[in-house]
């Protein structure tokens, strides 16, 4: 018995013992171990901020940066690191805390994947390691105490894990701007608690799961941006909590259900960009708390019935780009918040309802591409808030309203293609924002000349074929303007001497008028001229020299005029000019043999009394004019003043067809098996220093530089179908500061071709974009626009495309100048160019046909922007497939903020003027639209940018 207690006695002492051990050693060993692991994680990543100073071995990490503990600070609760510039990986030891809560590592530039342990953490409450470079595939696991969690904006791939319905305590859960694969798992249906669900701007296929009419939760649903395909659910329309549809840009097809109309607290539907049909199911017009409705860029058809005054929330309308028909509702008119009404390209007929704008705040207006008939009502800036008004292309009658005259607000007016009479009023010229005017192709009359235009932000000014007459005014109250279009009207008089002072003008149209009087030598002040065109009227007098000042001017349209005298030599002098038209003047002695008239056409030169010139233009010889009646010593010193200029002239003319003339030489080469080499060259003195031997030479030893003993050039071997030699003429002659020449082409017997550019001190774009700073990025982006623009509109009726506008084509100099590098015709359209047409810059539509195209072109510029601001190529491994670019960049552009996609090496430079850098990435956007009928052109482009540039630089500091 006694024997017993004494053990019963021991027992007890050993459990007490062993509780009060576990108890000392736990709180220790949590205490001590979670030190160990906060220096653990500062030692995996880089922390160039110095955010994590103060985590050290020797203080209470309770006190630390971004760390939370319980109230008796035994223990970590929460980890807050977001936004600190942090490099590395995340570490393993970041989930074995025992009782953290919350781990926020979002808006860094943390790499690699994401750690296996990653929901080990039981727990955890909130993880966000959103905006950051994390790669690989999202881990499985389950936590079921887990409320929110954000991977977004990362580059993680693969599918998403059948797990995800496992963490059945998820209110929150982003997954979007990733690279995610597969299907949107069924599983999903089981996070019954979930409020806010996004998968956008992923690689996401199938079809939406009718399954998430279960979630009866969700507030918001963010599924935009994929592959998805298939009808929308109409169990969707059971979730009566929603506010937040967002659906766009997959290919979802079949009519939109007419259940949505029971999604009573909707905000905000967008279902733009699919392949939607039939009409817009009435049950939808229910929907009394729209905000925001966009299904845009469908194939929907059918009438807006008037019963769109339900929507009395409405602030944002898109209907654009389907086949809506009938009248414009006028109910639309009631809307008092309704801000933007974009109803363009679609069916609609009728006039345009007499009150809209009365009661509305309009800010945008586009109703054009229709078949609006009537007049433009007087109510349409009642809010004097209307920024942008463009109802081109329809049948609009009558005159400009007054009440437009005095809206102040406006910046952007299209009004073209209608039939809209009448005069401007004066208070119309001097709208103090309008940047944009386009008025052309009406009947509107009157002389422009008689009020004072005032527009100091005017950019651009059409108008064009219309009936306006009398004087042009001396100036249109802008410095800034860019384009000016006056042709096919009546005006008379003389062109303004004060037409120089237009610092920024590209272009200058005002063909087809009654002027008369001399073209003004003031114009040669206009250091950007590129296009010119004064054709179909009665200017006299002779060129002025000074027009060969013109650094970049690349169409001269002078035709149909009363010029006379002789063609200034020196204009053939401007390296720029690709196009000249002089014919049906006056003008006599010989054609300049000198740059653009050495090929011009016969056409060009007709109706003339000139002489000389190259073959092609059909010219008579010129004659030789020889006086006997000078004086012995008159003729001797003549002849020898004559025979020096003569030499000069000779060897000026010889060094500057050393550029021009073609040079065709036949080459034997002992290398690589020997055999003959036709060399076509554009460059005289080039024919003379290269050899086939010194090309072969360089190309054996992986160099992309021929060095001779005078030049060094560039040189590439590509594959061609074709031969160039008959298509190659054209590019040859490119005289561009952006733009890359080509000496010479080599054509082996055994099918070979290497192409030889002029050597340009620098290096590729790709290689040298990580250490270029923000405006030598601009210069870059306007050089390549330059250059774009040059080709597609200034070389030929046309164009010259380009076929890879990517980083590998341009080369950067030494004063960060961009140079775009062209190849062969042949290249562009050969079948055996794999890698040209897998390039990730060539547009989805080219890899189908491989048909080059201006738009495609467009497509690999805009790439091109999208990398040159936020430092991702579409060929980076961790994007993914290379069109993810584009998706990402796009979901970035509007639902994220600029600081998480702008590239990290930019940010304080960016963050001083950001308008700039979101307007340029919309402009990239457009550029990389998936309809290639959308993209702009490179002339709209490149005035777009550089107004971006010239805007924001005003306000900048």
């Amino acid at each position: 018995m006694e024997k017993t207690r004494e053990t019963n006695a021991q027992e007890i002492c050993f459990m007490f013992l062993f509780v009060f051990f576990l108890c000392f050693t736990c709180d220790g060993f949590t205490y001590a171990n979670e030190h160990e692991i906060l220096l653990s994680i500062k030692a995996s990543v880089d922390d160039p901020s110095s955010f994590l100073s103060n985590w050290k071995n020797s203080s209470l990490f309770c006190t630390w940066n971004g760390v939370s503990c319980n109230s008796d600070s035994t223990y970590v609760t929460g980890i807050d690191l977001s936004g600190k510039n942090l490099y590395g990986r995340i570490s393993e030891s970041l989930f074995k805390f025992l009782h953290v809560e919350t781990i926020d590592l979002s808006n860094n530039q943390l790499s690699g994947g994401i750690p296996e342990n990653v929901f080990s953490c039981s727990s955890l409450v909130h993880l966000n390691l959103s905006n950051n470079n994390l790669t690989g595939w999202i881990p499985g696991g389950s936590l079921p105490m887990l409320e929110k969690l954000d991977l977004s904006n990362n580059f993680l791939a693969g599918e998403i894990p059948t797990e995800i319905g496992s963490f059945s305590g998820l209110l929150y859960l982003d997954l979007g701007g990733n690279a995610l694969v597969g299907q949107i798992p069924k599983s999903i249906s089981n996070l019954t608690r979930l409020k806010d669900l996004t998968l956008a701007s992923n690689q996401l296929e199938g079809g939406v799961p009718s399954e998430l009419g279960y979630m009866k939760s969700l507030t918001f649903i963010y599924l935009g941006y994929n592959n998805l395909s298939g009808g929308i659910p109409k169990e969707i329309g059971g979730l009566i909590l929603l506010n937040h549809l967002n659906l766009a840009f997959n290919n979802l097809t079949g009519e939109i259900p007419p259940s949505l109309g029971n999604l009573t607290n909707l905000n905000y539907l967008f279902l733009y960009f699919n392949k939607l049909t039939g009409p817009i199911p009435k049950t939808i017009f229910s929907l009394k708390k729209l905000v925001s409705l966009d299904v845009s860029d469908n194939f929907l058809s059918g009438e807006i019935p008037e019963l769109v005054s339900e929507f009395q929330d409405l602030e944002v309308l898109h209907l654009f780009s389907n086949n809506f028909s009938g009248k414009i509702p006028k109910s639309l008119a009631s809307l008092s918040h309704l801000q933007v009404l974009q109803l363009w390209s679609n069916k609609f007929s009728g006039d345009i309802p007499e009150d809209l704008g009365k009661y509305n705040n309009l800010t945008v207006l586009d109703l054009s591409t229709n078949n609006l008939t009537g007049n433009i009502p007087e109510s349409l800036c009642y809010s004097r808030h209307l920024q942008k008004l463009i109802l081109f292309s329809n049948s609009l009658e009558g005159g400009i309203p007054t009440s437009l005259s005095h809206c102040r607000s406006l910046e952007r007016v299209r009004l073209q293609n209608n039939r809209l009479s009448g005069h401007l009023s004066p208070e119309f010229t001097t709208l103090p924002l309008v940047y944009f005017l386009d008025l052309s192709s009406n009947y509107l009359s009157g002389e422009i000349n008689q009020w004072k235009w005032k527009m100091p932000k005017l950019q651009m000014l059409s108008l064009a074929r219309n009936r306006f007459s009398g004087e042009l005014p001396d100036s249109f109250g802008s410095i800034k303007l860019e384009n000016l279009d006056l042709s096919e009207n009546d005006f008379s008089g003389q062109i303004p001497p004060s037409f120089g002072k237009f610092s920024e003008l590209m272009e200058l149209k005002i063909s087809e008028n009654r002027l008369s009087g001399e073209i003004p030598k003031e114009l040669s002040s206009c250091k950007k001229l590129v296009s010119v065109n004064f054709s179909y009227n009665h200017l006299t007098g002779e060129i002025p020299e000074t027009l060969s000042r013109l650094p970049v001017l690349g169409n001269l349209d002078l035709s149909m005029n009363k010029l006379s005298g002789e063609i200034p030599e020196n204009l053939g002098n401007v390296e720029s000019l690709v196009q000249v038209n002089i014919s049906h003047n006056h003008f006599r002695g010989k054609l300049p043999s000198t740059g653009v008239f050495l090929a011009i056409n016969s056409t060009a030169v007709l109706g003339n009394n000139l002489c000389g010139g190259a073959s092609v233009t059909h010219l008579p010889p010129c004659k030789e004019i020889r006086s006997y009646n000078w004086w012995f010593f008159g003729t001797a010193l003549a002849a020898v003043t004559f025979a020096a200029m003569s030499i000069v002239v000779f060897i000026y003319i010889k060094r500057r067809k050393e550029a021009d003339e073609e040079v065709i030489k036949r080459m034997e080469s002992a290398s690589d098996g020997g055999g003959e080499w036709e060399l076509l060259f554009f460059d005289q003195k080039a024919s003379t220093f290269l050899a086939i031997d010194d090309i072969l030479l360089s190309l054996r030893g992986h160099k992309s530089v021929v060095a001779t003993k005078n030049m060094q050039y560039f040189v590439h071997e590509v594959d061609l179908n074709n031969d160039p030699i008959l298509k190659i003429n054209e590019i040859s002659k490119l005289r561009h500061p952006n733009i890359i020449k080509i000496i010479s082409i080599c054509k082996s017997e055994k099918g070979r071709f290497i192409v030889v550019h002029e050597y340009v001190e620098g290096k590729k774009l790709n290689e040298v974009m990580e250490v270029l700073g923000w405006e030598s990025r601009v210069k870059i982006a306007i050089g390549i626009g330059k250059a774009i623009r040059y080709l597609h509109g200034c070389c030929s009726p046309a164009g010259i495309l380009v076929g890879n506008v990517s980083p590998e084509n341009v080369v950067v100099n030494v004063k960060d100048e961009a140079c775009l590098r062209l190849n062969p015709p042949g290249m562009i359209f050969s079948d055996n160019t794999k890698c040209l047409v897998s390039s990730a810059y060539i547009a989805p539509e080219t890899k189908d046909t491989k048909e080059i195209t201006k738009s495609s072109d467009m497509y690999g510029y805009g790439l091109i922007l999208i990398e040159l601001l936020t430092g991702k190529t579409p060929i980076d491994a961790e994007m993914g497939l290379h069109e993810n670019l584009v998706d990402w960049a796009r979901y970035c552009y509007s639902d994220c903020h600029l600081d998480t996609w702008v590239d990290p090496s930019l940010k304080v430079q960016v963050l001083k003027n950001p308008n700039q850098t979101v307007e340029i990435m919309n402009l990239a956007l457009q550029c990389t639209d998936s309809d290639p009928a959308a993209r702009p052109c490179a002339r709209d482009v490149l005035k777009t940018l550089e107004s971006i540039i010239r805007w924001s630089s005003a306000f900048c500091f």
